[in-house]
Order: structure tokens, then sequence, then C-alpha cells
């Protein structure tokens, strides 16, 4: 806030005649996620730090409203209120086909090859993440596939050969993506971790905790000197191998390892979506596909609709967000299926 308040009285935001509205909003969005960091309440998740998945679930409140806000506008003036987040927006877009020339040879695979793989496949890897079910993700990829068949009059970029459709896009990028996505599920599920608090980097912290181990253990037994292995000389030893350095060395590797791990999930659940056992996991199975189905198809119309290309940092963080939002929103749902 302090950062905020400097800004908003600096002589150079308040130059006559300069447009503010940019800033206002960017100011309006940050105090907003400052006050849903402190109030709002905790997830499902703890790592990094609870605090970051409230500000999560600000920004997701934020662009939910945003959204209804623009639904209740006109095309035209939808266009003009993102001008006013970027002022390189506002302009039209060409359309592009991808079924012009469906002929199957090397150059036509070749020319489709383009980063829309990668963005196929980090997609599908994220989908994974946040399903962690190899069914559920097969049917969400075909059931996209068919939706691009459906409404490719109304989008033109929807409209794809073949293979393009069957193999490029399901049997190699979002197989690929799928495939990656569900080993990494099975990896943080398998694999065992102690997870404790990071404690602060400290050498002295290391001794006083050794010294109190060997106290706690009672004095050590006598050694029978006549029965050790001769120690080569000094001068015939490498110096940077000292037991001294070897501690050290070990406390940084313990010390990185366990920053390392707040990054990373504090327990993981194997989802078992069990969609036939009753009417209600039935229902909500369907509900959860056709939610995906519609986040699926919504960036295409947004990007559409008010002209931004793929590569904007608009669309770039909106997937990210859709990202970060929709793994603890799943994991809600999951919990309170099993639950009641």
């Amino acid at each position: 806030m302090g950062v905020l308040a400097y800004i908003g009285m600096s002589t150079d935001v308040l130059e006559e005649g300069r447009s503010k509205q940019r800033l206002g909003i960017y100011a309006a969005i940050a105090g907003f996620l400052l006050f849903s960091m402190i109030q709002f309440r905790d997830g499902p998740f703890i790592r990094p730090h609870p605090a970051f998945w409230r500000v999560v679930l600000g920004i997701n409140l934020i662009y939910e409203l945003s959204m209804v806000f623009l639904l209740f506008q006109d095309l035209n003036t939808a266009r003009d209120y993102m001008v006013l987040l970027d002022s390189n927006l506002g302009k039209p877009l060409p359309e592009k086909s991808y079924a012009e020339d469906c002929s199957l040879n090397f150059e036509t695979l070749w020319n489709a090859l383009d980063i829309f793989c990668v963005a196929h496949a980090l997609g599908w890897f994220g989908k994974a993440l946040i399903l962690r079910d190899y069914w559920f993700c097969w049917i969400l990829s075909i059931a996209f596939e068919f939706a691009e068949y459906s409404l490719q009059h109304q989008l033109a970029n929807f409209a794809e050969c073949w293979w393009d459709h069957w193999v490029l896009d399901v049997l190699i990028c979002n197989w690929l993506g799928t495939y990656i996505g569900m080993k990494t599920c099975e990896y943080f599920q398998v694999k065992h971790f102690s997870w404790r608090s990071v404690r602060p980097f400290s050498f002295a912290h290391s001794r006083r905790f050794s010294f109190a181990r060997r106290r706690r253990n009672g004095p050590e037994e006598d050694v029978d000197t006549s029965q050790t292995v001769a120690q080569p000389p000094a001068e015939n030893r490498d110096s940077s191998l000292t037991p001294k350095k070897h501690k050290r060395y070990g406390v940084i590797r313990r010390n990185t390892q366990k920053v390392l791990k707040q990054f990373s999930p504090h327990d993981f659940t194997k989802f078992e979506w069990a969609g036939t056992t009753s009417f209600t996991a039935y229902f909500t199975v369907v509900l959860l596909l056709s939610v995906f189905l519609a986040a699926e198809l919504n960036p295409f119309y947004l990007k559409f609709l008010l002209w931004m290309e793929p590569s904007h940092p608009f669309v770039i963080a909106r997937l990210v967000g859709v990202f970060l939002c929709g793994l603890p929103a799943v994991r809600e749902l999951y919990q309170y299926m099993n639950d009641s």
C-alpha cells in the first residue's frame, strides 16, 4: 500500500493531461489482491504458502467479475475497455484456417508443426495435473475435437485437416502432455518426503544440534585404537575434503533441499472419480466435463471477439491463472464428492 501511495502522489503520475485510467485500474487490482491475501480463507493447498493461494483466489474473483461486466456490454464497448488496459489492442486480426491443404505429405506435416503443438502439450500437461485421471483427459480431448468440428463455421482456426485433428492433436500432442502429467502425478504420489518446516540457515544451529544429540545418547564408548585403520599422512590428503568442509557442504545441501521442497506439494491425492457409483457422482463428473470443455473453448472466442493475438500477455496470463485456479477448485470438488 505504501508503494501505491507513493506512485499515486508522485508528480509524474499527476502530470496534467496524462491519462491515468490504466494506472488506476492496475492500482485497484493490486489493492484488492492485498486485501484477498489477508482476509480470504485458506484453500486445500499450503505450499508454497497459503497466502499465495489466497491471492490466486482473488485473481479468480477479479477475472470472474470482469467477465460478468463484459457480458453486459456491446462488442465495440468491450473492445474499447481492452484498449484501456493495453493501447496496442483494438486492431482487427486476420483469420487463419488450417484446412487449406490437407494432402498428407512431408511439406504439409512440416508446416503444421508450430508453436501451438508445444502449447497443446503444455496445456494437456496442466489438465492432467488438475484432473489426475487418464480416462477423464481422453474423453475431454476427444470431445474438444468434436467441438471444433461443430464450431468451425464460427471460428476459422477450428477448421483443420483430419490428420491434424486426430493424429497431430489427439494422438501426439495431447497424449504426450497427458502422459507426462500423469507420470508427474505418480511421482509425487509414491515418492516419500519428510516434510518439515524450513529452518534458518545456521552453522551454529547444526553444531548445537549435534551437541544435544551426543548428550541425549550418552557418552561415547571407548574406541580401541589398535583396531582402527591407519589414516594416510595429512600431506597426502586433499585439503578440499576435510571433515569440516564436508559438514558445511552437507548443511548447505540440506537447507537447499528444504527450500526446494517448499515449492513442491505437501501431499498428493490420487483422484478416483467413480462416475458410475451413484447418480450424484455421474452428474458431478458430467458437469465437470462440461465446464472444462467450455473453459477450453472460451479463450478462442475471447481472442476472436476482443482482437487479441495468441501470444499477447493477457492471453498467456489468463491460461496460467485458469491453471492455478483449477488446481484447488477441482481438489475441493473431489473432496466434496468423497465427503458427501
